[in-house]
């Protein structure tokens, strides 16, 4: 019996028909799938339940992915998703729960995750107390680069609305220690978002709003590779960043 994938779907709540349903497969397939442990589905299959159960295909399937193992620089970039919209939310969902030493959102207004994953600022907490570092580097909504990129991305929902909605909402769990939040402009075109060893990153272009940028998903493999290199840049901004709130504030 293949147990990670029964192990997955147990976690995700998710039944044999549902599978079956969002892989576009009968539920007699899903059945062969996880109890003939040798049995291999097809990539766009297996890509398909990774997505559907937020899980990583080299725990579901190891030895496919030992297969298509990459051993140069790029072996670092997991998955390509040509907009934000398209990486699944369980994904996200996943990588934050199982963060144990950092958490970093250097996304410019960070808004998107307020509204895509159920009881964020609880997450946060529970991660904060157990020892996860959580930084949030957001711009500043008043800035003028703020004000530049508004009229450049000329939606209804401006950038300064989105960054005040995730400031309002790291408001509400500041006094948590472990939590922070820096004002930076040093990442207005590109956001990174690190959990532990995984990463999210998406360079914005021109005239496009965040959920329209282009995606990589990373993960650590080597010393001054791509993920380091993000990495580094991030803490660079971090250190260069103004606090949101003065120490007395934030306990």
């Amino acid at each position: 019996m293949n147990e990670a994938l029964r192990r997955a779907m147990l976690a995700a709540r998710m039944t044999d028909r549902q599978l079956a349903e969002r892989c576009g497969v009968d539920i007699k397939t899903v059945g062969r799938w996880i109890t003939e442990a040798g049995r291999v589905p097809r990539a766009r299959h297996r890509w398909a339940v990774c997505e559907a159960l937020g899980e990583d295909e080299a725990v579901l399937w190891p030895a496919a992915a030992k297969k298509a193992i990459k051993v140069g620089p790029d072996r670092e970039i997991v998955s390509v998703y040509p907009y934000r919209s398209s990486c699944p939310a369980s994904l996200w969902r996943s990588l934050i729960t199982k963060a144990e030493r950092e958490l970093t959102f250097a996304g410019y207004t960070n808004y998107f995750l307020w509204l895509e994953q159920a009881r964020f600022g609880t997450a946060l907490r529970r991660k904060a107390a157990q020892g996860c570092r959580v930084r949030f580097l957001v711009g500043h909504p008043e800035s003028d680069l703020t004000r530049t990129r508004e009229q450049d991305e000329d939606v209804a929902l401006t950038l300064s609305t989105r960054i005040r909605v995730t400031l309002a909402e790291l408001e509400k769990i500041k006094s948590q220690p472990g939590i922070d939040a820096r004002f930076s402009s040093g990442h207005a075109h590109l956001s990174v978002f690190r959990f532990d060893d995984d990463m999210i990153v998406t360079p914005l272009l021109t005239h496009s709003v965040g959920h329209d940028a282009p995606t990589l998903h990373l993960r650590r493999y080597q010393d001054d590779g791509v993920f380091d290199r993000f990495a580094t840049h991030v803490d660079e901004l971090w250190k260069r960043g103004t606090p949101v709130w003065d120490e007395e504030s934030n306990g």
